[in-house]
């Protein structure tokens, strides 16, 4: 699996677009590792997709075994101690002005009698990727969309237990959730302006039910839209990279929240967090690499968290970031 540097991968993503010629790619958080092959070439050992309907399976999902009887799925979390250090960092930088809204996430070591390929054939999600020995994303959250020259974002902020009494009215009332969800939807317009014209908000907090192993989920998202130039294509690289990191997984301003991100979590995120989509030639498709679970020496590793404000409670982020360590096999 041949990875490129930043520059490298814009370079051979323009000229792929420019050519019409359909490619896959996966981008690290820190945009350090980047794949970039042409969809002809990806081979099933190495890398497996299903990027909304946009897939390389055929075949390979045939050779896999049957789900375990009985899924046995253990988190071991950070403690709750750990986690309120980490916290407490990001708070103090929110207080002192640094940071409007920080995304700060956990790796949290998961026992299960299921692999990787278990959780890659039998998960639901709107994108997934298998990387051999590597990880499995299984992602509900779109990057960006481009058809016919329109770019569209969908920011995914906001979280809760569908099973709790009147689950939709208390997340949309949520102010510390509402807050979290404007200033993101802010952040991705000025990101969309960058590379975009006519740039508007066309959705706003709609809710998705998501369903889990654990049970179903509520989240709420925007739908975000611009108009690209005519000649979009043939920069097709700079302006996926013109956006990154996503403004979803780090939080506002970028640079100095990432630099927060960094000092508070104390874990290298890699893959986890950075982007994976697929162009067909003429548009494309692109997640945001979240629910994600990682392949390390010593075991599996499911990384997850949650965007902190000044209104967060650090006991409600604690049990969001857990609430999130699930598969959605039902």
């Amino acid at each position: 699996m041949k990875l490129y540097n930043k520059q490298e991968a814009m370079e051979r993503m323009n000229v792929l677009a420019s050519c019409a010629k359909p490619f896959v790619f996966l981008i690290d958080y820190l945009q350090e590792q980047v794949y970039v092959e042409e969809a002809k070439n990806v081979s099933p050992t190495e890398l497996v997709y299903n990027l909304n309907g946009f897939t390389n399976e055929d075949g390979w999902r045939q050779q896999q075994k049957d789900l375990p009887e009985q899924i046995e799925w253990n988190p071991d979390p950070v403690s709750f101690e750990k986690y309120s250090c980490a916290f407490e960092h990001v708070r103090k930088n929110i207080l002192a002005g640094n940071s409007f809204l920080t995304n700060l996430t956990s790796k949290t070591p998961v026992h299960t009698n299921l692999t990787l390929e278990g959780i890659y054939c039998h998960s639901r999600a709107l994108y997934k990727v298998w990387v051999k020995e590597r990880f499995v994303v299984f992602s509900p959250e779109i990057f960006v969309r481009i058809n016919n020259g329109i770019i569209s974002s969908y920011p995914m902020k906001g979280t809760i237990d569908a099973a709790l009494p009147d689950a939709r009215h208390i997340l949309l009332e949520d102010e510390k959730e509402a807050a979290e969800h404007a200033t993101i939807v802010d952040l991705i317009r000025n990101d969309l302006s960058i590379v975009a014209s006519h740039v508007r908000v066309s959705r706003y907090r709609y809710i998705d039910v998501l369903q889990t192993n654990r049970g179903p989920i509520l989240q709420t998202s925007s739908e975000i839209c611009g108009e690209l130039p005519e000649d979009y294509k043939l920069h097709l690289g700079d302006i996926l990279f013109s956006m990154l990191p996503a403004g979803s997984i780090t939080g506002a301003p970028k640079k100095k929240t990432m630099q927060i991100i960094r000092e508070a979590e104390g874990y290298e995120r890699g893959f986890y967090t950075g982007v994976t989509g697929y162009f067909d030639g003429t548009n494309l498709d692109s997640a945001v690499m979240i629910r994600f679970v990682e392949q390390q020496p010593e075991g599996l590793y499911f990384k997850s968290g949650g965007g902190i404000t000044f209104k967060s409670d650090v006991r409600s982020e604690y049990e969001e970031m857990k609430q999130k360590v699930y598969v959605p096999i039902y």
